[in-house]
């Protein structure tokens, strides 16, 4: 039996409590990690919430983990783990790993795909478990201070790179700045893209050039968006607010492609003749695979990517919270494990 030690919410929009729970005999196929960074995430706000009602209290937030694996079950074993090797585990923790999906290498999209703090508790502790495939080993050359938001924001962004097809000599188009989009803007600018940041505030235009845009546009400026009309070949939402959806697509090219990953929770009206006309198509896409982790995570290494941190100790997880419900993170919070 492990007891495990952690800051759980015990209902809607309350704060964190310590908390500790016996998380019973490992599984056969689960990997205990012993946490030393967890990131914050909106998700984690939106579950402390229940904005998405699938909150269930007392839990642990937290799904953007790094630490070291502490144990294995015995169905872990020779999967390529290791009692002491750093790992990371994001959004989620488990799949069935038979139907089509999990076999194809698709795992995110399974339909019993298990969330890492849905049903389950989380990072914002000592110890969290996970199934071993969802369980990724992290490139040594890898800066772990920083890594946490890229298993769950990072993975996010740079999955459309790779699912769309996306070339080094694609124009590459990201709406939003911040802690999704930022990381887009780095990611689209390492693929060898040229890169458009979109964004409400002309304050950010600097900070958006210095993450990798090459161009900055006001998103809200039709006769900025006028000007690069069919200029993109794939345009990344990150940002949750309504848009002007018809001015947005006009910006992409002949077969471009308008990809949501903001979650805007009005229905998006487009005329079908925007679409029919230019062969354009809108799409979205949830977190990533396993294997895009890992692809992402030494892709990262290799370019030197690292999303821009500010650090909390997670004792201090209610400030870090309300810093981040705030605005006030630039661009992703991170906590540092303290506990005793």
């Amino acid at each position: 039996m492990t007891k495990i030690h952690g800051w759980a919410t015990h209902g809607p929009k309350q704060k964190l409590k310590q908390f500790t729970y016996d998380a019973g005999p490992l599984g056969s196929e689960e990997v205990e990690v012993a946490v030393e960074y967890c990131g914050i995430c909106y998700s984690d706000v939106a579950m402390i919430n229940d904005e998405w009602g699938w909150s269930h209290y007392p839990f642990i937030p937290g799904h953007e983990v790094v630490g070291r694996i502490v144990a294995l079950g015995d169905y872990s074993k020779g999967k390529g783990l290791r009692t002491g090797q750093r790992v990371g585990i994001g959004w989620n923790a488990g799949s069935c790993m038979h139907c089509h999906e999990c076999m194809t290498g698709n795992n995110n999209l399974c339909p019993k795909v298990e969330p890492t703090i849905v049903g389950r508790h989380g990072g914002f502790a000592d110890r969290v478990r996970a199934h071993w495939a969802w369980t990724v080993p992290l490139p040594d050359r890898l800066d772990i201070s920083s890594a946490g938001p890229l298993l769950c924001g990072g993975v996010t962004v740079f999955s459309p790179l790779v699912t769309c097809g996306i070339k080094s000599t694609d124009h590459v188009g990201v709406l939003g700045v911040g802690g999704l989009g930022h990381m887009a803007l780095k990611f689209a600018r390492a693929w060898g893209c040229e890169v458009t940041a979109f964004t409400t505030h002309q304050s950010k235009a600097d900070e958006a050039r210095g993450f990798g845009a090459h161009h900055v546009v006001l998103s809200h400026d039709r006769e900025a968006l006028e000007k690069i009309s069919s200029s993109l070949d794939l345009l990344i939402m990150t940002a949750n607010a309504p848009q002007d959806w018809q001015a947005l697509l006009k910006t992409l090219k002949p077969r471009g492609r308008l990809h949501i990953l903001g979650v805007v929770t009005e229905p998006i009206p487009i005329i079908a003749i925007d679409l029919i006309l230019g062969h354009k198509c809108i799409s979205g896409s949830p977190v990533g695979s396993p294997t895009m982790i890992a692809t992402m995570m030494e892709f990262s290494a290799r370019t030197g990517i690292a999303p821009q941190v500010e650090h909390f100790p997670m004792s201090q997880v209610n400030q870090a919270l309300e810093y981040l419900r705030s605005g006030k993170a630039r661009y992703r919070v991170v906590l540092d494990a303290d506990f005793a």
